[in-house]
């Protein structure tokens, strides 16, 4: 097969109705978990502010060491779950209350402020442990991330795939254009523009949550 042909193969998967919806999902819930504010966002501004651009990208790709573990252990159960549609139901409700979670808190949010203190940078060692640290990943990949993935991957071939890389390639992003803005100015994220992007998100991951909560509902025979 020639090389254009794959690449027309590979956007034709893409455009498929499942592979949009799991596209979606995982621009959404990445964009909301890079852009949310946490401890992992406030030390992305607070090294770049403090030392250079450079480190703030260094505590960005924190998620992507961190997370692995998590995401393998938690596929590897829920792939022994499929078959116990009781139990995933449970867990979609869950799922979905933990996403109503996340949006009243994208909702809720106000413009971040940074103090800033000299102290030696040591950045991707601060990221590593303070994304480790944090339950909001564990949460996600329990009650949210591990079930989509699974659904995803029964519904489309390559659609895990999908997923993980919209999913981390939007919260990586997220991050790196918040370092890359706060090395340049404070202004944005004080500003109108930031908690309208959040609004937004809030608004859309509250109608994610719907969609999970039907999920549930579905998956333990209370909607045929």
């Amino acid at each position: 097969m020639r090389p254009t042909d794959r690449s027309t193969e590979s956007i034709s998967l893409l455009l498929r109705p499942h592979m949009i919806d799991t596209l979606a999902i995982g621009i959404v819930l990445g964009l909301s978990a890079g852009l949310a504010p946490g401890p992992l966002l406030t030390l992305v501004i607070s090294q770049t502010l403090k030392h250079h651009l450079t480190e703030g990208l260094k505590i960005a790709l924190a998620p992507l060491i961190t997370d692995l573990p998590v995401i393998l252990i938690t596929l590897f159960v829920f792939t022994r779950l499929t078959s116990f549609e009781l139990i995933l139901g449970t867990i979609s409700f869950c799922g979905s209350f933990f996403i109503l979670y996340l949006s009243y808190e994208s909702l809720k949010t106000k413009a971040i402020e940074i103090a800033v203190q000299d102290e030696d940078p040591k950045s991707l060692r601060k990221g590593a442990l303070i994304n480790a640290l944090n339950p909001h990943p564990y949460l996600f990949w329990c009650s949210v991330g591990a079930p989509t993935v699974v659904k995803a991957q029964q519904k489309a071939t390559y659609g895990a795939m999908v997923f993980i890389v919209a999913f981390y390639f939007c919260l990586v992003g997220a991050k790196v254009m918040i370092a890359l803005v706060a090395s340049r100015s404070k202004t944005f994220l004080a500003g109108k523009a930031y908690l309208f992007t959040m609004r937004i998100l809030a608004v859309l991951l509250f109608a994610f949550a719907i969609l999970l909560f039907k999920d549930g509902l579905r998956l333990t025979g209370m909607l045929q």
